[in-house]
């Protein structure tokens, strides 16, 4: 990892403090409006993100077969393949990938019917860049990464469940 040298306020040049910078975070945003998803997809560019975007959720499915991702920004009304949808290929998969549900409506029924299909959070529209932000930040910060020796998914009767590939393990409560 590369390291940084920061100084402390006060602190003279001799006495840097070594930090860690952080790796860069993967997203894959997914809106049918072609202008929201270019938005979204540049304020996270410019906070330091790689990202990818699609307009349709066959599209994403592709893309996400295709690369390792961090992060599924997904819009719940997209074209060919839904948010819903897409959740479901990703489970029946068995990637372990966070996914912000972005929507105006979602009915909450489906979720409480199938469980397993919650997405990691949902963000309501419309919203602000700083929500979309913050809400990036806090579920990838919730990511962490684990050994090789552990692979699948774990729910629990209290809505928090527990992901994991061979490099992430993740761990939701709502």
């Amino acid at each position: 990892m590369k390291k940084s040298k920061i100084l402390q306020a006060g602190a003279k040049a001799g006495e840097a403090l070594q930090i860690q910078t952080s790796p860069i975070h993967r997203i894959l945003v997914v809106d049918g409006d072609p202008y929201i998803c270019h938005l979204n997809a540049e304020v996270l560019i410019r906070h330091g993100y790689e990202v990818n975007a699609a307009e349709d959720g066959a599209t994403a499915w592709e893309e996400l077969q295709a690369n390792s991702y961090n992060l599924l920004i997904a819009d719940q009304k997209i074209p060919k393949v839904s948010g819903v949808e897409l959740l479901k290929k990703i489970h029946a998969a068995r990637m372990a990938l966070p996914v912000i549900m972005a929507t105006k409506t979602l009915s909450t029924r489906k979720f409480s019917l199938l469980p397993w299909l919650q997405p990691t959070t949902i963000l309501r529209k419309p919203y602000t860049f700083e929500k979309l932000l913050g809400m990036v930040k806090n579920v990838l910060h919730q990511t962490v990464r684990v050994g090789d020796d552990f692979t699948g998914t774990v729910a629990t009767g209290t809505g928090t469940f527990m992901a994991a590939t061979p490099d992430r393990l993740m761990i939701h409560r709502p």
